[in-house]
């Protein structure tokens, strides 16, 4: 959508990822991780899985139990997620300004997760951020649906998935390199701006807003 209008910038609509873009769930995350391998009697290496943030909840378990049990861990997981995962997790820096952002434009910010969409909801009541529509249960490509559907010029992430999910959906990819993916990562990937982080994104939002359709990386704020 890169070549849309610059009229219609004025009010853009923008999609966020969640985990390791508007929230450091690391914590929470972990802690969950030790309870699930507590009540099931079986190791998960909590320290790395909290390292590869992104992908689906059942590829992480598909590492710790047998195809069999995924979908019953699965579920166990996001019931007690609640319990364990809401309260240490954390805003990432800029993140409710990054959606204030948008929002001050008069457009719409929407979040589009792999996250169980209740789990992701919980997150972001928690920590008052309060974006348009939350969508949850969709990874890589697949968050093109929901892009779509609520006509994205943006979607903002930190994993190659997320620039993929962008890419398909015709979206302007704007990575954050705050997750698990470095700078080159993305790039390679097919972003077409990195950031070192969401406190940059104001600033972004701003020059895209004026009509530069190409809107590069502030200087002071590539990664």
């Amino acid at each position: 959508m890169g070549g849309m209008a610059s009229a219609t910038r004025h009010a853009p609509t923008v999609g966020f990822d969640l985990d390791m873009t508007l929230i450091d769930s690391r914590p929470g995350i972990r802690a969950c991780y030790l309870e699930l391998s507590a009540r099931t009697g079986t190791y998960v290496d909590a320290d790395l899985a909290v390292t590869r943030l992104g992908p689906p909840l059942a590829e992480e378990l598909a590492h710790w139990f047998p195809a069999g049990e995924i979908e019953a861990v699965a579920d166990l997981y996001r019931e007690i997620y609640p319990a364990y995962a809401i309260e240490p997790t954390l805003a990432l820096p800029g993140a409710r300004e990054a959606v204030a952002a948008v929002r001050g434009a008069g457009g719409r910010a929407v979040v589009v997760t792999a996250k169980y969409e209740p789990n992701a909801k919980l997150h972001l009541a928690h920590l008052g951020i309060e974006p348009d529509a939350v969508i949850g249960g969709l990874w890589a490509e697949q968050k093109a649906l929901a892009l779509r559907e609520h006509d994205a010029d943006v979607y903002v992430g930190d994993h190659v998935g997320d620039v993929r999910g962008a890419r398909a959906a015709g979206a302007r990819s704007v990575a954050v390199a705050s997750g698990p993916c470095d700078a080159d990562e993305l790039r390679a990937a097919g972003a077409d701006v990195v950031l070192a982080d969401l406190t940059a994104f104001p600033a972004w939002l701003a020059a895209y807003r004026d009509g530069e359709g190409d809107a590069g990386e502030p200087a002071a704020a590539r990664a």
